[in-house]
């Protein structure tokens, strides 16, 4: 029996989705949108109007580290979050936020740690980094508030391991916007729980 074009299509997400996968975590790869592209030009697909979601290439990502790097991943991933727990006890008085892969436990050797810390100050965060002598490198980040898009402040701090924590600043107004949700969004006593469960 032939499948339709719908099942098709949704098969081909499916490889699409854990070819992006394998691509993330045997690679250097850490950004999803260039994974699903290369994962589609490796598959010789086309219509790359089909591609999988973010979360299904998450999904793809927690099954193929739980095949087969079982051994080194966990460790690797409690590192990764001892580090951003590190960090976001040192910028406490921001209200840090895990985000990403660290939390959502996708991540591997080559993630990057995001925090979300919150200031209607802009430059009070950069203020704390100089004071502390914590060093960092500055930036901006585009994001979406109440229907339109402004440029918010970024620093990029890099630990003695080379792992490194991206941080973007955000109005106090956007910690109690509602959008925060616990599977996506982690205070220091989440990623607290999660180092002893």
């Amino acid at each position: 029996m032939r499948k339709s074009p719908i099942q098709h299509r949704d098969l081909m997400r499916i490889q699409l989705a854990h070819e992006a996968a394998k691509l993330m975590a045997d690679g250097s790869i850490t950004d999803h949108a260039f994974a699903k592209r290369k994962a589609a030009r490796q598959l010789g697909v086309a219509d790359s109007h089909h591609l999988p979601s973010n979360l299904e290439v998450d999904l793809a990502l927690q099954q193929y580290r739980a095949l087969y790097q079982h051994a080194d991943n966990p460790d690797i991933l409690r590192n990764l979050r001892e580090e951003a727990l590190h960090n976001m006890q040192r910028l406490s008085q921001f209200k840090p936020y895990l985000t990403g892969s660290v939390l959502s436990g996708t991540a591997g050797v080559n993630s990057d740690i995001n925090l979300m810390l919150f200031s209607d100050d802009a430059k009070a965060v950069l203020l704390f980094l100089l004071k502390n002598k914590i060093e960092f490198e500055s930036g901006e980040w585009r994001v979406r508030f109440s229907g339109h898009e402004e440029a918010v402040p970024s620093y990029t701090l890099t630990a003695e391991s080379g792992v490194q924590t991206h941080i973007v600043v955000l109005p106090e107004s956007a910690r109690f916007s509602g959008s925060r949700h616990p599977k996506t969004h982690a205070d220091i006593a989440a990623v607290e729980a999660l180092l002893t469960a």
